[in-house]
């Protein structure tokens, strides 16, 4: 099997205990190269600049502009990075949508946590 080349993961989110929980279940993960965080809109956008970015972790609800406006504006500017939702709003709805804008990946936050470093594995 190849060895996957490592990446840099942003985790977006306002809860800072997902963060950690996040942050702890992927830190050892051989993917991983480095995890950046944020925890709203405007931090995401100004991390995305100023670093190169391989995979964004992204809750929908955020304070100010949503999970689902940073989505558009990184399959805009950021068209190599892979978003992975991560939402508790896992309605068929929002599964739908997300991935029409252009996410990779919808993540039930409620229930399937512990899918994401094999997701990460597979990008």
């Amino acid at each position: 099997m190849a060895k996957h080349s490592q990446k840099t993961i942003l985790i977006v989110d306002d809860s800072l205990l997902i963060i950690e929980r996040l942050t702890d279940a992927l830190k050892d993960h051989e993917t991983v190269k480095k995890i950046l965080t944020a925890v709203d809109y405007s931090e995401a956008v100004k991390i995305l600049a100023e670093k190169k970015t391989d995979i964004v972790l992204l809750d929908i609800q955020l304070p100010g502009k949503n999970g689902i406006d940073l989505l558009k504006f990184i399959v805009k500017e950021y068209p190599d990075t892979e978003v992975i939702m991560f939402s508790n709003l896992s309605s068929d709805y929002y599964i739908k949508l997300c991935k029409e804008i252009g996410a990779k990946y919808f993540v039930d936050k409620s229930k399937d946590f512990e899918m994401i470093p094999g997701i990460l594995a597979s990008i």
